[in-house]
């Protein structure tokens, strides 16, 4: 399997974002890289990012945590500073899954506070479903349910009147005023 990696002088210089990638192997010979911050025992904070973000999307959150926490930010492979596989079809919810799955084993991160965003909450709720052992609370910010499956009907919908308005949708509007405002989808 064909793998790159972002060379890390891209990634120098980065606004508020001081901290060197760590690295762990987790799935079929790649290399996760994540940043981890605050006191060694310290109760583990996993901070599990979205798309297209990577662990820089927390560069104001995790500050904040260190002085309280054990902080742990990894990269998705095919996000920031991790491996990733050019072939296409290796990615999938599954995969991304388990390579979170494994990290959390690998760095035997026990007690968790896991906190998700986006893409983070299926990856990150299956975790605490499937391993209630390892995870003790969840922060739960912009993200779905969606479990890997395809959207629903509705959600399309939605996204179709969210696109035609273009980033005006109006704030506090039922869907019904929402849609005749904009021509009835």
């Amino acid at each position: 399997m064909r793998v790159l990696t972002t060379p890390e002088e891209r990634f120098s210089g980065l606004s508020g974002f001081p901290y060197e990638a760590r690295r762990v192997p987790v799935a079929d010979g790649l290399r996760m890289a994540y940043v981890e911050a605050g006191p060694a025992d310290g109760e583990p904070v996993l901070l599990l990012h979205g798309e297209p973000t990577w662990s820089y999307l927390y560069r104001k959150v995790i500050p904040v945590l260190v002085p309280h926490a054990r902080v742990l930010a990894p990269d998705y492979f095919g996000f920031g500073r991790s491996d990733k596989p050019t072939d296409r079809s290796w990615y999938s919810f599954d995969r991304h899954y388990e390579s979170i799955r494994r990290f959390v084993e690998e760095r035997e991160l026990e007690n968790l506070t896991v906190v998700v965003q986006d893409w983070g909450g299926p990856i990150g709720l299956r975790l605490a479903t499937e391993h209630p052992e390892r995870v003790d609370r969840l922060v739960i910010l912009n993200t779905g349910i969606g479990g890997g499956r395809a959207p629903s009907e509705t959600w399309l919908r939605f996204r179709e009147l969210v696109r035609a308005a273009g980033g005006g949708l109006p704030p506090g509007g039922d869907s019904v005023s929402v849609s005749a405002q904009l021509g009835g989808l």
